[in-house]
């Protein structure tokens, strides 16, 4: 019967496991180290509207006399206040807000859809020209055209109504959108629609059938940021609304502040809070169709 002997570790086996051991343990000290660091980005950005909500429980003369956040001078007044403080309650500022979003999500949908539908299947004489000048007209400024607008709208008779803020969006005006959806649906099978040019559908059917019920992550896409926009655009509402029966919520939280007299920023903020509520349901509810329209437009 022989005996077994054990060898000694080999020098470079041990130096390799040492090097090993401490590339792991400055792995997990560098993956802490960014955690740390997100964690705090994380906070200083979450911080402004952490101060707001506290704010909006504060009594209006404590808002900036204690800028904490930690406090037990709470109250809920400023709810009930603020939305009856003005001429109409609160909620009928927030129904305009709805009707002109919902408005707004279907005319680029429809109009957006159609629009890139046509620059990515159809086959017309100066499309690449019209789809470079849409491109361009991304980078122009809102401002620019602001005025030519403005006097269309009001030799219609369109000032102090919806008008202005709804018909334009049933025209495609939103570019961005019509690029968004025509790389979609350049992603899409080319065989789809060849086999279905051979059953015999036209264009409308290829439209209605096929390519809607697979650019959904798009529509969602589009919905979602039109609703965003729309909502708290504010320059758009504060140059063609003119009477409180038409304003919307951000116009309304305008009403809060006076220049002359004091201000009610308790109640302001509680109603800006009251507004957000919609933003943040939409953007938790479309999360996951947001990220997958990105994803498959290839747009970073």
């Amino acid at each position: 019967m022989t005996a077994t002997t054990t060898l000694p570790p080999r020098p470079a086996t041990v130096a390799n496991e040492r090097n090993i051991r401490r590339y792991r343990r400055r792995r997990m000290i560098t993956a802490a180290l960014r955690h740390l660091g997100l964690i705090a980005l994380a906070a200083l950005m979450i911080y402004p509207l952490v101060w707001l909500i506290v704010s909006s429980f504060k009594p209006n003369a404590d808002i900036f006399r204690d800028l904490s956040i930690f406090t037990t001078n709470l109250t809920t007044e400023n709810y009930p206040h603020a939305w009856n403080a003005q001429k109409y309650p609160f909620g009928h500022y927030l129904m305009n807000s709805m009707i002109i979003s919902g408005a707004a999500i279907v005319g680029n949908l429809v109009s957006c859809s159609l629009a890139a539908y046509a620059f990515a299947r159809l086959r017309f004489r100066g499309r690449n020209l019209m789809f470079a000048a849409m491109l361009m007209s991304i980078m122009l400024p809102f401002h620019v055209v602001l005025v030519p607008q403005f006097l269309i709208f009001k030799q219609l008779d369109w000032l102090n109504t919806f008008l202005p803020l709804i018909v334009p969006k049933f025209l495609a005006a939103d570019a961005f959108f019509v690029f968004l959806m025509v790389q979609f649906i350049r992603a899409l099978p080319k065989e789809i629609f060849e086999a279905a040019r051979i059953d015999g559908a036209g264009h409308p059917r290829m439209y209605a059938f096929i390519t809607l019920p697979l650019m959904v992550p798009a529509l969602a896409t589009t919905a979602i940021f039109t609703f965003i926009w729309t909502w708290s655009d504010f320059f758009g509402p504060l140059i063609y609304l003119r009477t409180p029966e038409v304003f919307t919520a951000a116009i309304a939280l305008k009403g809060f502040l006076d220049s002359q007299e004091s201000s009610n920023y308790g109640a302001m903020f509680a109603m800006s809070i009251v507004s957000l509520i919609p933003l943040f349901i939409i953007f938790l509810v479309g999360q996951r169709y947001l990220v997958k329209g990105f994803a498959t437009t290839g747009i970073k």
